[in-house]
């Protein structure tokens, strides 16, 4: 228990040194989180989470989202998750109902130690990424939603107390109409992003659970890595859509989670996260030189 406090708060100190892209992105980043422990009883949950981060060029972000969670039988349970964002900095505040997800779990047949489950389920966006302030176009870092309509695919295979877990995110419709340009915003802070059109994502995580003898505390380092499958683009002043250069790549991410459960039921959990390697140029807007996060979770 001692080793675990000590790699937690070092954890935590590693957090503050490092300016680049944490666990924050167009959604597949927290696949994990939606295997869920398939038992015959309650039927419910919900889990209500705030995320709070740091990004380029000072902007401060507060994302609150609810998620709620049905088991319909041994095998097959339903997700929807609806988020919000708020952002602020330099350019103003803006905030926002961001996207929401419908997410399907299948468990497969379970032997003694190996539990193996499938997700599928899509992402809906809730605005067209084209916020503005007194009239100005926002970059995307200020934006609530990318402004894509996603497949998200997964699979997570369970061993004792090792979660390994795989997942694809893929844009299968735009509608952003994002109309950024920093030729005209007086600052290179962030790149141009009009009619911004974004690639699918690749992740791989693997994650360790461990419990104290009396199963109140919990706690999950993991690591995951991204990889996006090519360079994202936007469309010039004067017409043409050019990809921007480094916006691919690989980005590797170092999380923990902890928890503290009451009882078999609730539980509050907190996440910190950072990253170790990143791409060159993340024009998403998802650039953070950390995120925490708070979350409570109720099952009913």
């Amino acid at each position: 228990m001692k080793k675990t406090l000590l790699l937690t708060v070092l954890f935590l100190m590693n957090i503050g040194t490092i300016k680049a892209q944490g666990c924050s992105d167009a959604g597949i980043c927290s696949v994990g989180n939606s295997f869920q422990d398939i038992e015959k009883a309650p039927k419910n949950s919900l889990e209500f989470g705030s995320i709070f981060g740091a990004g380029e060029a000072d902007v401060k972000y507060f994302s609150p989202y609810v998620t709620y969670t049905r088991q319909w039988n041994a095998q097959f349970a339903l997700s929807t998750k609806v988020t919000y964002s708020l952002a602020s900095g330099n350019f103003g505040k803006r905030g926002q109902f961001g996207d929401a997800y419908l997410i399907g779990n299948y468990l497969w047949k379970t032997k003694k130690t190996t539990k193996w489950s499938t997700l599928f389920g899509a992402k809906f966006p809730f605005t067209r990424s084209n916020l503005k302030i007194n009239g100005y176009s926002l970059p995307l870092d200020y934006q609530a939603s990318l402004g894509t309509f996603d497949l998200i695919l997964g699979t997570n295979l369970n061993y004792k107390n090792w979660d390994f877990n795989a997942g694809l995110q893929l844009p299968v419709f735009n509608i952003n109409s994002n109309s950024y340009f920093k030729e005209y915003s007086g600052t290179d802070d962030f790149p141009s992003t009009n009619l911004f059109r974004r690639k699918p994502d690749a992740l791989f995580r693997t994650t360790y659970t461990y419990q104290t003898h009396d199963k109140k505390w919990s706690f999950k380092p993991n690591v995951l890595f991204l990889y996006h499958l090519g360079e994202d683009s936007f469309e010039s002043i004067f017409g043409k859509r050019e990809n921007i250069e480094g916006s691919d790549g690989l980005t590797i991410n170092g999380n923990l989670i902890g928890a503290y459960h009451f009882n078999k039921n609730n539980a509050l959990e907190f996440t910190v996260a950072t990253p170790f390697v990143v791409r060159d140029i993340r024009p998403d807007g998802l650039t953070r030189s950390f995120t925490a996060g708070v979350i409570y979770k109720i099952r009913f």
